[in-house]
């Protein structure tokens, strides 16, 4: 079932795209968000521990919780990277000369296609999915508890409220706009279970989603949508967030122009994976609480 987590959590990058983006996006949520890599440092900085007997028990116990396949850390695990998985090659490439400089991805704007406003609003809602589900499952609660994570989405920090914040800033506001939560709403309540089916992401995740078909499915996704709207609409008041705003943040670390927020959408989502990255370590910190917890 993949990598140990103690090399998923090795092989997290220090720099790059993904966490520069996610660094401009401190804006929305001050001061949450560290880029902690490393398993052993992430123990350390998780526990405040030093004493290395103390840190490799954690450590053990931790590995041992993510391989039991009755836990649903694993599950947990693959849906934080299936859900990001977009075609990354082509970002890979046109990146590759771009470390550590201004990027600018004018360049390769004829190799991006923006998406539609209906495949952005399924991506969009997937991925917020993906996060009901894995909450659910590293919790260890029922996967269909959406008014468990709705409660605990109001006490969401560190790396699962940048997350949280991406989600609404560039799947949600820039590639949709400001009202982006009536536009997913309606997006949603028109569509049908064939269109979601049309979706290779939905596809590959089927599977952990609650509902009998696809068109209850649909339904979950609906659902989790409604309630999680209210907390967007929320943060996009209190923080003042506007795309303008992401995008003035953004052009810290890259050009754009006003006008290419659909082909910038388009760039991210090969881009980056802010929310494997984010993911493996919300993993992470949970497996190392729960893991000093027991022994």
């Amino acid at each position: 079932m993949g990598k140990p987590i103690f090399d998923l959590v090795d092989e997290l990058p220090t720099g790059g795209m993904t966490i520069s983006m996610l660094k401009a996006l401190d804006f929305v949520a001050p001061g949450q968000w560290q880029n902690i890599t490393g398993f052993v440092n992430t123990i350390k900085h998780v526990t405040g521990e030093s004493d290395e007997s103390v840190i490799q028990q954690i450590g053990e116990r931790a590995i041992y919780l993510y391989n039991d396949k009755s836990q649903g850390y694993q599950t947990a695990m693959w849906l934080y990277q299936t859900v990001d998985g977009t075609d990354k090659a082509l970002g890979a490439a046109a990146l590759a000369n771009k470390v550590g400089e201004s990027v600018s991805f004018l360049g390769f704007l004829d190799k991006l296609t923006p998406k539609p406003d209906k495949a952005q609003t399924i991506d969009l809602c997937l991925k917020l999915v993906a996060e009901v589900v894995c909450f659910c499952q590293i919790n260890g609660i029922p996967g269909d508890s959406i008014g468990d994570f709705v409660a605990a989405l109001g006490e969401y920090g560190k790396e699962s409220m940048i997350r949280m914040a991406g989600l609404v800033c560039v799947d949600g506001l820039i590639p949709l706009g400001p009202d982006f939560t009536q536009k997913i709403s309606s997006g949603i309540s028109n569509m049908t279970p064939n269109e979601l089916e049309q979706n290779s992401t939905f596809n590959n995740i089927k599977d952990a989603i609650p509902g009998n078909d696809s068109g209850g499915k649909l339904d979950f996704i609906g659902h989790s949508f409604d309630s999680v709207k209210g907390w967007m609409n929320d943060l996009v008041v209190s923080r003042n967030l506007s795309p303008q705003a992401v995008l003035g943040n953004l052009s810290n670390f890259m050009q754009i122009a006003d006008d290419q927020l659909d082909y910038l959408a388009a760039f991210l989502d090969v881009s980056t994976n802010y929310y494997e990255h984010t993911g493996t370590q919300t993993l992470a910190r949970r497996l190392i609480e729960r893991a000093i917890a027991e022994i």
